[in-house]
């Protein structure tokens, strides 16, 4: 596949929100998508058969995480993620520069990139633009993205304020070096807007993203404590900035009412690490809010956890039975909560595709953002 016959489009419009088609050498994804987190190249206990069924369409890996462990030479001698992990559908793969800086109380951020003391083997080792470029295109990848310097949206000092100006600008400069060094014609490659909950910093940074020429754009350093209508704005003044023919993700983000929420305004992909980690905790979304079956009154509940789902979980095992799994430690119990969790999410987006195409998803962002937490 050339850099030709990627792309993008979209075929129906509610309001802002849109639903369409993005392209990759892998398949089409139909958006808004809602990406399973698979950190290493596996969504926690759930086979690549299970994502499928939960209905599935891409997932996402982490280039810093895969690129200490195994290696990304290794999986590109697998034949890249696809190869590799058994999923052959799309992959998008995030730059690392997040987990860096937030696992590391010892990373380094300069001009070059971020350095870093691996958890591995202890040895220095520094994440550059280019090289980052380069990890993903050995993984495989779909969609990469590029380095950027994540910092928390939530401003309250002059001196927070100055750190995330030269963060902003220093993304951005990080942003050409790796539009320069992309050469995967078969990859999309994301620019990454940066701002912290600044709308004037927002806005320059999207304008600039976009001028350097990426066909594709991601939302970054939200989702980090700032309140729901600040990160509204945020982003509706990035669309604002942004080709409207590109396809927009929201990194990191959400819960099912920030989801709807962000697919109002204009988003097309999502990740989060919330339904698997959730489920593990028995923690369950559905159609009448957050279920705690870890809560005594699941007992003795022979019912369904969701009886509106149509998951493999819900059809056939009880919150009674869950609950004791969960609470005995069995493995299996993470593991129907996690399939329950995905198709709540995956089902989320089918339902958002099918109300922008009819005209309804105003209607369906309500009742989601109705439903108790």
């Amino acid at each position: 596949m050339s850099a030709e016959t990627l792309g993008f489009e979209v075929s129906a419009r509610d309001g802002e929100a849109r639903t369409g088609s993005l392209h990759t050498a892998h398949g089409a994804v139909e958006t808004p998508n809602f990406m399973p987190v698979a950190t290493y190249g596996a969504v926690r206990g759930v086979s690549p058969d299970e994502l499928e069924v939960a209905g599935a369409q891409i997932l996402l890996a982490n280039t810093y995480h895969l690129h200490e462990r195994p290696g990304e030479a290794i999986v590109a001698a697998c034949g890249g993620l696809a190869g590799f992990t058994g999923w052959k559908g799309p992959w998008l793969t995030d730059s690392g520069g997040f987990q860096v800086t937030s696992l590391s109380d010892k990373a380094r951020v300069d001009e070059n990139g971020v350095t870093f003391s691996s958890p591995v083997d202890g040895r220095r080792r520094t994440l550059t633009p280019e090289g980052v470029v380069a990890v993903q295109a050995a993984l495989g990848s779909d969609i990469a993205m590029v380095l950027d310097e994540c910092v928390p949206s939530a401003v309250e000092e002059p001196a927070d304020a100055l750190r995330v100006r030269a963060a902003t600008e220093r993304t951005l400069r990080w942003a050409e070096r790796s539009h320069r060094a992309h050469e995967k014609r078969d990859q999309w490659l994301f620019g990454i807007v940066q701002g912290g909950a600044s709308e004037t910093l927002r806005r320059e940074s999207a304008r600039a993203t976009r001028e350097i020429g990426f066909r594709g754009f991601a939302h970054g350093g939200l989702g980090l404590g700032e309140p729901a209508l600040r990160r509204d704005e945020l982003v509706a003044v990035a669309h604002e900035e942004l080709p409207a023919e590109a396809p927009r993700y929201l990194m990191g983000l959400g819960k099912p009412a920030d989801l709807v929420r962000a697919i109002a305004l204009g988003v097309d992909l999502f990740d989060c690490v919330l339904p698997t980690r959730h489920a593990r905790h028995g923690v369950l979304f559905t159609s009448q809010g957050l279920l705690r079956l870890k809560n005594a009154v699941h007992a003795d509940a022979d019912i369904a956890p969701d009886p509106d789902c149509d998951c493999a979980t819900c059809a056939r095992f009880s919150r009674a039975y869950l609950r004791h799994l969960l609470r005995s430690g069995e493995a299996l119990g993470g593991r129907l909560a996690s399939v329950h969790n995905l198709r709540f999410y995956l089902r989320l987006m089918e339902r958002a595709r099918e109300a922008i195409r009819g005209g309804r998803f105003a209607a369906l962002r309500d009742e989601i953002t109705a439903l108790p937490e």
